[in-house]
């Protein structure tokens, strides 16, 4: 249910960047570690554009790998599957430096 508020603040930017001019793709890219559901979000653009100049527009997503690094040995990583310990040294403690975000990276507008 929170793929709502946030894909109504896509729709919000995607008007607000358009210039008027008819939307018809937005690239979104979605960390892994996200928890937001590209289904979901695709199900609520196509209620929430209907009647705006985003109706019709294409989602894309690209996703974005996780990567930790390691607080002991500094290593970074890809963790794989439920498993985040560190592949060389085997400690949990990590830090996330990449596959939290959530972000759109471009609209395409009609010319």
């Amino acid at each position: 249910m929170h793929e709502l508020p946030v894909t109504q603040s896509i729709l919000d930017i995607a008007l607000r960047h358009a210039n008027g001019k008819r939307v018809t793709d937005i690239h979104i890219v979605m960390g892994e570690l996200s928890t937001l559901v590209d289904d979901s979000i695709q199900f609520y653009w196509d209620l929430i554009a209907e009647n705006t100049i985003a109706v019709g527009a294409k989602l894309h997503f690209r996703r974005v790998p996780a990567e930790l690094q390691c607080m002991v040995c500094f290593e970074k990583y890809h963790p794989g599957g439920e498993e985040f310990s560190c592949p060389v040294c085997g400690s949990v403690g990590a830090k996330i430096v990449a596959g939290e975000e959530f972000s759109v990276e471009a609209i395409d507008v009609d010319d």
